[in-house]
């Protein structure tokens, strides 16, 4: 079904860019994204530990994005691509 569905949105003509989030120095595994409630949330973390002479070093960032789904759109045909 996953790939009728991917036709089906391939041939669509009203299939629209929502938006473009810059998640450069993040794995693709930090990233979450989910669809609920006429919402796209998307949450990105990373976060790094280094230990050198007895010094213990987190380094931690994280970006979080909200965006509505505009008017009409159902949240089963939104997808995503890093």
């Amino acid at each position: 079904s996953m790939q009728r569905r991917h036709d089906r949105m391939s041939n669509s003509s009203d299939h629209k860019l929502l938006a473009l989030m810059d998640v450069k120095g993040f794995d693709p595994k930090e990233i979450t994204v989910t669809v609920k409630h006429g919402k796209v949330k998307v949450l990105a973390e990373h976060k790094e530990e280094h230990t050198t002479s007895g010094w213990k070093e987190c380094n931690y960032r994280n970006i979080t994005r909200e965006i509505s789904l505009p008017p009409g759109v159902c949240e089963d045909e939104v997808t995503y691509s890093l």
